[in-house]
């Protein structure tokens, strides 16, 4: 970005892994020549670097379709006033392709197929410096062969018009653009431009035989820039738009071919709504008395349960208590024939003992 606009862009990028994809807004005023631009670039960190990779499209797809809704908003207001009002849907999609030489990944492939109905795709290998020129006119041409496969529409830049349609024709042969990037500034015969240095060599963003850089910065910004916004709004958010009106129950015209009154709509959208939820308030009411009618029973066995444990215990209780007075019955018997036992062992014993004292004195006498 920083070589396509000749500026030092600035990026607040976050030194930790993020747990999901996220998308980082930075919004740059740039001028040259007299030409004021505002540019807004959006960054996906973190896109592909999770283990499940399954919905690493899917915050992408929801931010698009989020600034779609905003520009649809600003339609349907009673004053609505879009010459001053900020177009923030997204132009372009710069997608970069890992130079790996064989194929699109899964990925690539899954993300793009969600991406080609909202967003014009401009499909670009990365660090084409990594992998050598004849292997790299094979991946080109296998990464369009998957493109068709999948049924993948990128975006083709426009030929109808006579005065760029020989120049983009070419430019569409060549795609994907196999581009390099750098920040650092070296100075060759004279002039200082962005380059990388090897051991081997210097290898120059903006030199058309080491990479396609110039022509991709072209096709962008000099040649299809407006095409490109064009192709957003008469296209993707063209799509959007009828999408998001049929979900209102807009339809162009009624049985009679008559136009059908935005008012009209909204109530009888508002009726199919209030149905839909007095519909879903008397399913939550039965719902609501299944569940009771279920705990009810449920208490109810639960209490027969205590019941009959209750009942037992009393039984067990009385049947103890029946228990414990027989025995007790049984020890007083036998306490009073003890007592019986003992006062009859003693009057014997009173009688031996009294017999014996009148033996002595006879015998003293």
């Amino acid at each position: 970005m920083d070589t396509l606009f000749k500026a030092d862009l600035a990026d607040n990028h976050c030194s930790e892994l993020p747990k999901g994809v996220t998308l980082e807004e930075n919004t740059y005023h740039l001028k040259e020549s007299q030409v004021n631009l505002q540019l807004t670039v959006i960054d996906t960190v973190g896109y592909g670097d999770q283990v499940e990779k399954t919905d690493s499209a899917g915050p992408v797809v929801e931010y698009i379709e989020k600034q779609f809704d905003r520009h649809l908003q600003e339609e349907l207001r009673i004053q609505r006033n879009l010459h001053q009002f900020r177009d923030t849907r997204i132009h372009v999609c710069i997608y970069f392709i890992s130079p790996t030489g064989h194929s699109l990944k899964a990925l690539d492939i899954k993300c793009m197929q969600q991406l080609q109905s909202r967003v014009n795709i401009i499909p670009v290998i990365s660090k084409a410096d990594t992998i050598a020129k004849n292997e790299l006119q094979r991946f080109k041409k296998r990464i369009i062969q998957d493109l068709e496969h999948n049924g993948i529409q990128i975006y083709r830049f426009p030929t109808d018009d006579k005065t760029v349609a020989e120049i983009n024709e070419k430019m569409n042969a060549i795609m994907p653009f196999a581009v390099i990037g750098s920040r650092d500034e070296i100075e060759i015969n004279g002039q200082k431009v962005r380059a990388r240095l090897y051991p081997w060599g210097t290898v120059e963003v903006e030199n058309e035989s080491h990479c396609d850089f110039i022509q991709l910065r072209e096709m962008l910004i000099r040649t299809n820039m407006e095409d490109l916004r064009e192709s957003t709004h008469a296209v993707h958010y063209e799509t959007f738009r009828r999408s998001a009106l049929k979900k209102l129950g807009y339809s162009p015209a009624g049985e009679s071919d008559e136009p059908v009154r935005l008012s009209d709509l909204l109530q009888t959208k508002r009726e199919e709504h209030l149905k839909e939820m007095s519909q879903a308030e008397e399913n939550m009411k039965i719902k609501f008395v299944e569940k009771v009618s279920a705990v009810e029973t449920q208490l109810k066995k639960q209490e027969k349960e205590i019941y009959d444990k209750m009942e037992a215990l009393k039984k067990m209780v009385t049947e103890k208590r029946s228990e414990m007075e027989e025995t007790k019955a049984a020890l007083e018997d036998e306490i009073a024939a003890f007592r019986q036992h003992r006062s009859e062992a003693q009057t014997a014993q009173a009688q031996a003992a009294k017999a014996q004292q009148m033996e002595k004195e006879k015998r003293k006498k």
